[in-house]
């Protein structure tokens, strides 16, 4: 069940059809999702849960769109940024998985690119590629430093991609992640827009792990206030000290022809976005340990990328 389906009052815009990133035209996402194991942490054994998210703007072909990325006090990894910014173009897949297994998500991906012969007929055999990779940290219910991803989950969630219908919650890179106090992890969205006889679409992705309980504000209304009982136990201490905790990865997709200068600022009001539903995007990064005696670290990276199909 989804928000609106709760009857809440969101203000705006309708979405479209799917409610999703995937009413974009073009746009597919598919996931792997690791869940395994209970109990106490056994580095190497577990638990896992952990997953990959993977997005492909225009399929399984080259087929660049314009792009654009802003960063809102990062403190995180996100492969690939230097080739956007430079050329205003996104060439590869998304993908976003856990902090520490973003090297052998990028690796596997170039390597998911060159069995799809992804960059054919344009280069042959000599092609190069940055994918974009980016990351949240759930070494808190994940046991991140077993390092359980492997190359072919990513070809997984690659070959899963497809459109339509996008789930929410414990799937993909956002199988381990908490926000504002309660579980949570993949996110989508979607409005359609209209400015005089056109309308358009425009969708957004998050991996969302940041914030504690009394942040939670929905439709304006600052409801996680109001919430009594324990947050999780990895989120202790005063209202004020989970504020910097955390951190969130928004993809947002278009099909409004903009270039890559509009598309940062779309990129750049994400963030209006995230603080509306109570991210204050806090400094430094947090680390003490919780009753099990393991250490916990979140990012306070509120990162947003954005892409647009050009349709001029």
């Amino acid at each position: 069940m989804r928000a609106r389906d709760l009857g809440i009052p969101f203000q705006g815009a309708l979405p479209g059809p799917f409610n999703a990133i995937t009413d974009v035209s073009g746009v597919e996402v598919g996931f792997t999702t690791l869940i395994s194991g209970e109990g106490k942490l056994v580095e190497g054994k577990g638990p896992v849960r952990t997953g990959v998210t993977a997005i492909l703007p225009r399929g399984r072909t080259f087929d660049p769109v314009f792009a654009a990325h802003h960063v809102l006090n990062g403190n995180g990894d996100m492969t690939g940024t230097h080739w956007v910014q430079e050329s205003g173009f996104l060439e590869t897949p998304i993908l976003i998985t856990n902090t520490g297994s973003v090297g052998v998500v990028r690796d596997a991906a170039l390597g998911w690119m060159n069995r799809h012969k992804y960059f054919s007929p344009l280069f042959g055999h000599i092609w190069f590629a940055y994918p974009v990779v980016a990351e949240t940290y759930d070494g808190v219910l994940n046991d991140m430093y077993g390092f359980h991803i492997k190359p072919e989950h990513v070809h997984a969630a690659l070959d899963s991609a497809k459109s339509g219908p996008v789930a929410e919650g414990n799937v993909g890179g956002g199988t381990g992640m908490s926000c504002l106090g309660f579980k949570c992890g993949t996110g989508t969205a979607s409005r359609k827009v209209t400015i005089g006889p056109t309308t358009n679409t425009v969708g957004v992705l998050v991996q969302a792990n940041f914030g504690g309980r009394n942040q939670l504000t929905i439709a304006g209304v600052p409801v996680g206030a109001e919430i009594k009982g324990a947050e999780m136990k990895f989120n202790p201490g005063p209202a004020g000290e989970v504020a910097g905790r955390g951190s969130i990865i928004a993809v947002a997709a278009t099909d409004a022809p903009l270039a890559p200068h509009q598309l940062r600022r779309v990129a750049q009001r994400i963030s209006l976005g995230i603080g509306r539903t109570g991210g204050t995007a806090g400094n430094g990064t947090h680390c003490r340990p919780d009753d099990g005696g393991r250490q916990w670290q979140h990012h306070p990276c509120d990162s947003a990328r954005s892409g647009a199909r050009s349709s001029s």
